[in-house]
């Protein structure tokens, strides 16, 4: 029985079958392995970035109480500009 793609003799259809030939060698191979590494580097890279979202978090309340203090401390000073 002949091969029915072997047939066709229009140009894309040769080039899809020899792309989709490639893919399927490759997959067969383990050659897509990279894709997982990319998966991993988005993993970490939303990891550092989450921790870098709460260090700026505390960061930010420490200063904002830090500074409530020191308005606090300049409005309540007496005549000698000492905190009370």
């Amino acid at each position: 029985m002949p091969n029915p793609i072997r047939s066709i003799s229009h140009p894309a259809v040769t080039f899809l079958v020899t792309f989709l030939r490639g893919r399927i060698q490759r997959a067969r191979s383990g050659e897509l392995d990279r894709g997982a590494s990319a998966v991993e580097w988005v993993i970490i890279s939303a990891v550092v970035v989450a921790i870098v979202g709460v260090v700026a978090a505390i960061i930010n309340i420490a200063l904002r109480s830090g500074a409530t203090k020191v308005k606090d401390c300049i409005d309540g000073a007496d005549e000698d500009g000492t905190c009370k």
